[in-house]
């Protein structure tokens, strides 16, 4: 069986990229879903601000076992507890809560909290992050991530998101471990057929290969 650490470990080694579907609907999750994984996306958000998201959620979880599927703007420990119980193996938030961290934590959940400053880092990994969310990164700069990984402890994960683009991947990856990417991949309305396109762009960004 494999855990939500070993399924977050391959896709970090192979794609690192997150897709954060605000705004999905169970009704598309299936179709939106299919656009992005099987181009190779395997780490999938559907954040709680979302209509009906714990339906989507699962229904993603059911439909794509090879991926880490889970929720995002995670704010209290009950919505991590909500999540795991609608099979979701990831929590991602916009900001520091060790509480939310911790309850990810001991139910063997992997969790990226958004940080910015060096203080919220140390106290996410304090909690027992996974990896780290720098955000927003429109607030940042690749230097800010050189700066984090200075000092804090080898090998953290530290995936900007916020107007990530395929354009401007490239300047960030000096130290980036992956990104997060929202509108530019999904929004609501957008058809499938639009998401799997730019889902193709990512991924050729990051790999530097291009998809048919």
């Amino acid at each position: 069986m494999t855990t939500p650490l070993e399924k977050f470990s391959a896709a970090m080694r192979e794609l690192p990229l997150v897709a954060i579907l605000r705004g999905l609907s169970p009704a598309e999750a299936a179709d939106v879903g299919d656009a992005i994984v099987e181009p190779g996306f395997r780490l999938l958000e559907v954040p709680l601000n979302s209509p009906q998201p714990l339906e989507s959620i699962a229904l993603m979880r059911r439909r794509f076992p090879q991926a880490l599927v889970g929720a995002g703007t995670v704010l209290a420990p009950q919505q991590v507890r909500d999540v795991q119980a609608a099979g979701g193996e990831l929590i991602v938030s916009p900001n520091c809560n060790p509480e939310v961290i911790a309850e990810a934590a001991r139910l063997g959940m992997v969790c990226l909290p958004g940080v910015m400053t060096p203080t919220e880092a140390f106290a996410a990994l304090a909690a027992g992050a996974t990896g780290l969310k720098l955000f927003p990164a429109e607030l940042a700069s690749p230097a800010v991530v050189k700066a984090l990984l200075a000092v804090l402890p080898s090998g953290t994960p530290v995936m900007p998101v916020g107007g990530i683009t395929p354009a401007n991947m490239a300047e960030w990856r000096a130290g980036a471990a992956g990104f997060g990417i929202g509108s530019a991949l999904y929004k609501p309305g957008k058809q499938a057929a639009a998401v799997r396109e730019d889902a193709k762009k990512f991924i050729s960004a990051w790999t530097g290969t291009t998809l048919a």
